[in-house]
C-alpha cells in the first residue's frame, strides 16, 4: 500500500506539560481523543497522521508509538457493508421522477 493515502493511529507520549504544548503548536496532529495523563506525568494521547508525520513527531521527550493502521482497517470495516436496500422488500419498485431503465 503507498505511503501517500496511509492513515496511522499513533499513541504521542510527552514527557512534561510544556513539552506537549510545543508538539502540538509546531506540528498541529490530528488528535482523537482526550490526553491522559499517567503517574509519573507523562502526558499521552491518540492521534491519526500520514507515516511522515508519525516520525516527525518524535523528538526529545517524545515517544510515538504506532497502534493501529487506521486506513487498512477503514477498508476492511468498509468491505463489511452490503450493498443496496436490506431493509427494502424483495419486490420493491423504485419510485421518483427518474425514468425506468430496462435491462438489455
Amino acid at each position: 500500500m503507498s505511503n501517500e493515502y496511509t492513515t496511522l493511529r499513533v499513541r504521542v507520549t510527552a514527557k512534561d506539560a510544556d513539552t506537549l504544548r510545543a508538539l502540538l503548536r509546531e506540528t498541529r496532529p490530528d488528535v482523537g481523543g482526550r490526553i491522559g495523563q499517567a503517574g509519573d506525568g507523562s502526558l499521552s494521547f491518540d492521534a491519526y497522521v500520514s507515516p511522515e508525520k508519525a516520525e516527525a513527531l518524535e523528538r526529545d521527550g517524545v515517544t510515538v508509538t504506532t497502534l493501529d493502521d487506521a486506513t487498512a482497517t477503514g477498508r476492511a470495516r468498509q468491505a463489511e457493508v452490503g450493498e443496496g436496500d436490506r431493509f427494502a422488500p424483495e419486490d420493491a419498485v423504485p419510485q421518483g421522477l427518474a425514468l425506468k431503465v430496462k435491462d438489455t
